[in-house]
């Protein structure tokens, strides 16, 4: 009897263990790729006059779905990737960006979708550009040093001014990622390498402001002063977070799923492309870091499948916001359109300032070369993660994070998904769309001056009405203004961006 009931209990511990693991490999590894700076007609795949190759970015889209109505959260970076973490519009926190040596952008309270991940049994880590700030540890309150650049003296921190051997808090590991690599933000102090929370090498030198040991590929304006370590260079950036993202992969067990966060630096300024990928576009410095940046993507999705974790993975590919300034000078001197037929860049409620391009690939389960027309957002991400893995959203968490579970399965479901999308970079100027109207609440959506003679390229013109009215349907450049032809369309989505903003959350509940 005591020998049946050792095999009872053995055979029953096996099948527990069978269990697990059947249940652990059923739950899909989740892969994102979030770009730095990238227009919506940098993806060749998009914008058939593309002067840029992006051959593996094509080839993710052409085995997964492609929106072509995609938005971040705002037209800056660390407010979109906040959004992104939490499900949560950036403005229900704050609208600017985590200066060099800013405190966290987070709540404490704040749920993120690596915590809840990491709750349901996945292994957790992020790669790359954080921008999210961190807990310092100051020897000095205040800044000890001055430099002078645009035009204004600035204080800045000093290498004595900061103990670099202590725990760096609030940061990714306190936000549910167990493991982190990085450069914190390629252009911000410190240049340093970071992992988990803790210095690689202490920094022990100082960068003077765009005072590279090597030239940039293109003009430079705000790799901005302070510490780093002795002979830092940004060439390296992105090799180094290739090979850690790819090592990563490696390392990972078949029977634990993983959630992977890899937040690239590129394109974003300073446009330093290897040497190797000089030339490899027809759009200057830019066009050559964008192809480096699609072999980046590249080289992540074979990682992948060499380790035999393709067919169970969702990747999702997308960026912060719209294209910097330079976008303009791009566009009239190579024909490449970074912002594609969209109106505005970086940092505008204009389109161009958040449309964003957006894939993802889930095999199996989407359809191979789809493409999507409907209006999604960032912040969608955690409900539609969430809903895929079986994992729990606590109470008042992503209250602005739809599931988009039924739209990527080619489901019924009602449409839209979406009541409405809410578009805010800065205090002031806030745009809601609802279907193919766009509201914008101030006579333009720009803070990215548009140069005339682009303006006169596009036949731009402003508007003189107090507030403005697109139908995107028929006029995504957002060229026609019809404020005053619809003053019940107004009137409702003036009221439902109050709603919104006033409520605390915009998912209908």
């Amino acid at each position: 009897m005591r020998i049946f009931n050792k095999k009872l209990r053995m055979l029953t511990a096996l099948f527990v263990l069978t269990v697990i693991t059947q249940s652990y490999a059923q739950k899909p590894n989740i892969v994102i790729i979030y770009a730095d700076d990238m227009g919506y007609g940098d993806l060749q795949c998009q914008n058939e006059n593309s002067k840029i190759p992006t051959p593996h970015l094509n080839q993710l889209a052409s085995e997964g779905m492609r929106f072509t109505d995609a938005h971040s959260s705002s037209g800056i970076c660390s407010p979109s990737r906040y959004a992104l973490l939490t499900g949560t519009y950036h403005w229900r926190r704050q609208q600017g960006i985590v200066n060099s040596f800013g405190a966290p952008f987070f709540n404490e309270s704040d749920i993120t979708l690596p915590e809840i991940l990491k709750d349901n049994g996945y292994t957790t880590a992020a790669i790359g550009k954080w921008h999210l700030g961190w807990n310092w540890s100051f020897i000095n309150d205040e800044p000890s040093g001055e430099r002078t650049y645009w035009n204004k003296t600035h204080k800045v921190y000093l290498v004595e001014d900061i103990d670099w051997k202590a725990p760096l808090t609030g940061g990714p590991l306190d936000r549910g990622f167990d493991y982190y690599f990085g450069d914190g933000t390629i252009n911000f102090p410190p240049y340093a390498w970071v992992e988990n929370d803790k210095f690689v090498t202490a920094p022990n030198d100082f960068f003077e402001f765009n005072e590279f040991e090597r030239d940039v590929k293109e003009a430079d304006w705000d790799s901005r002063p302070g510490p780093k370590v002795e002979g830092w260079d940004p060439y390296t950036v992105l090799p180094t977070l290739t090979k850690k993202t790819t090592a990563w992969i490696g390392k990972q067990n078949k029977e634990k799923p993983f959630f992977l966060y890899l937040a690239l630096p590129s394109p974003h300024a300073p446009i330093i492309p290897n040497d190797e990928f000089d030339g490899t576009s027809q759009a200057g410095g830019y066009g050559d870091f964008m192809v480096q940046t699609d072999w980046v993507a590249g080289q992540v999705l074979e990682a992948l499948k060499t380790n035999g974790f393709e067919e169970n993975t969702i990747v999702i590919f997308t960026s912060d916001n719209g294209p910097e300034r330079y976008a303009f000078e791009r566009a009239e001197k190579y024909d490449h359109f970074s912002m594609g037929n969209f109106r505005g860049l970086k940092r505008d409620v204009w389109e161009g300032g958040h449309h964003v391009p957006f894939i993802i690939k889930w095999p199996g389960n989407i359809k191979a070369g789809a493409v999507s027309e409907e209006v999604i957002s960032q912040v969608d991400i955690m409900a539609t993660l969430a809903e895929i893995t079986k994992t729990s959203i606590p109470e008042n968490a992503a209250p602005d994070s739809y599931n988009l579970l039924p739209l990527i399965k080619g489901e019924k479901y009602r449409k839209p998904l979406r009541e409405a999308t809410v578009h805010n970079t800065y205090e002031g100027i806030w745009g809601l769309r609802k279907g193919k109207w766009l509201y914008i609440n101030k006579p333009s959506g720009e803070h990215s001056k548009m140069p005339n003679s682009f303006k006169k390229l596009k036949g731009y013109e402003d508007f003189n009405t107090s507030a403005l009215l697109f139908n995107m349907n028929k006029d995504a450049e957002q060229k026609n203004n019809i404020f005053d032809e619809h003053p019940d369309v107004i009137s409702e989505m003036s009221k439902i961006l109050e709603t919104y903003r006033e409520q605390g959350y915009s998912v209908k509940r």
